[in-house]
């Protein structure tokens, strides 16, 4: 006899579910409200934001506001309506697609309406199932999502370990040359969880050799890292050598969509085979010609990136000045590695945000392994001097109250 579905899920909430009762609205769907800026309110307080992916500040910049305002009196939000293919197609989602192509030095691009959806597909689209798929093991939940839709074979690598890629590489070879496929390596520019940007130069160095094409999500490197943030291909020196580039308008540009960027060849391909986009509406105008906004202000605005790395280093030196461990970061994305359980992490994210003042991302099992907690800080170039030694001073705090026990025994009473 079968047993009713909803059963199981009324039993097992899954890893994070199981704590919904404790942690929903407050570590988990809190709310944040005002301005996106370093400072917002949280729970009637204002608090120091670091868990908002606003790398640049354009979120609330009033040239963007302004150009967002005016595209949006003068389309709404449904123009143009349709897919792409059949009647939502316009000239300046064309002249979008080019100018992400010339900024990223590709020779074509193609928008996606959200980046998740988009990576997903987009892995869908490029392997059948004699294809042999290779990717990094900490990539990003959508790349993973992505590969799990794959008929074929894949082998997963240690993260950014060459030793592991390189045996797992050979696999795939032999693979392929059996089922007569091809392989397609996936890694992340930037990891968005510790920071670590992708070994893509050790990586491009070996496609000779094992013949394969690279796939590049560059969420985090986009805008921050490169020539006028050109990414991290352009950062390494071998953008020339991804095959298909991807990037998202959600961090760097403050806004809504993504591209992939590649030869002409290989994006006609995604746009007439990508199924979340053949049969998904149209990109609004009003975001399509706000991130032709954004895009121009990447171009012509070096000191946004400049401040924002300015911000990241004295951010970054302060805390490893205090003692705190930040992982192997060579980007802007600053994790703080402390260690404690669920509920200890609970209690100490509580008092940092009620009696410091400071929000920024908890990282816990079953995202990290057991036992580890990340404080994940994203800093941005509205952040100042003052909210980084504001936070600077907090960290310590709680690393003490997390060492002497203190959050072992709020949460033994909390639970």
């Amino acid at each position: 006899m079968a047993i009713d579905l909803f059963e199981r899920i009324k039993e097992d909430k899954g890893p994070l579910g199981k704590w919904a009762k404790q942690a929903e609205g407050y570590y988990v769907f809190p709310k944040l409200e005002g301005p996106i800026s370093n400072r917002m309110s949280f729970n009637g307080k204002k608090v120091v934001t670091w868990s908002i992916n606003d790398y640049l500040g354009l979120a609330n910049h009033p040239e963007i506001l302004k150009v967002d305002g005016e595209a949006a009196a003068e389309h709404g939000m449904a123009y143009p309506m349709g897919a792409r293919m059949m009647s939502g197609h316009t000239k300046f989602h064309e002249q979008l697609e080019q100018e992400c192509a010339e900024f990223v030095e590709k020779e074509a691009a193609y928008l996606v309406n959200f980046g998740y959806q988009g990576m997903v597909s987009a892995i869908d689209a490029l392997v059948t199932k004699n294809d042999i798929i290779v990717y990094d093991m900490d990539t990003h939940a959508c790349i993973i999502d992505g590969v799990r839709l794959h008929a074929g074979k894949r082998f997963v690598y240690k993260h950014n370990d060459m030793e592991s890629f390189e045996k797992n590489i050979k696999r795939a070879k032999r693979m392929a040359e059996k089922t007569g496929g091809g392989i397609l390596v996936i890694s992340e520019g930037v990891f968005g969880m510790r920071g670590e940007q992708g070994r893509l130069k050790e990586i491009v160095a070996l496609k000779k050799e094992y013949n394969f094409r690279l796939l590049v999500d560059d969420a985090h490197g986009f805008g921050t890292l490169g020539k006028d943030g050109k990414g991290t291909g352009v950062e390494q020196g071998v953008q020339d050598e991804i095959d298909v580039y991807f990037a998202t308008f959600a961090k760097s540009m403050a806004g809504i969509g993504a591209f992939f960027a590649g030869d002409k060849d290989v994006i006609q391909y995604l746009q007439y085979n990508m199924r979340s986009q053949m049969f998904a509406k149209s990109l609004p105008m009003a975001m399509v010609k706000g991130a032709l906004k954004r895009l121009d202000m990447l171009r012509t605005m070096p000191e946004l990136k400049a401040k924002l790395w300015e911000n990241t280093n004295s951010l970054q030196s302060g805390l490893r000045a205090a003692g705190f461990d930040l992982g192997t970061t060579q980007t802007c994305i600053t994790p703080v590695f402390l260690k404690g359980e669920i509920p200890e992490a609970m209690a100490m994210v509580n008092d940092l945000r009620e009696n410091h003042g400071i929000f920024c991302s908890i990282v816990v099992y079953p995202v990290i392994p057991k036992g580890l907690i990340i404080l994940r800080l994203i800093p941005t170039t509205t952040h100042t001097q003052e909210d980084i030694d504001e936070t600077i001073t907090a960290f310590s705090a709680i690393r003490e109250n997390l060492e002497n026990g203190t959050y072992k025994k709020i949460a033994a009473a909390m639970m």
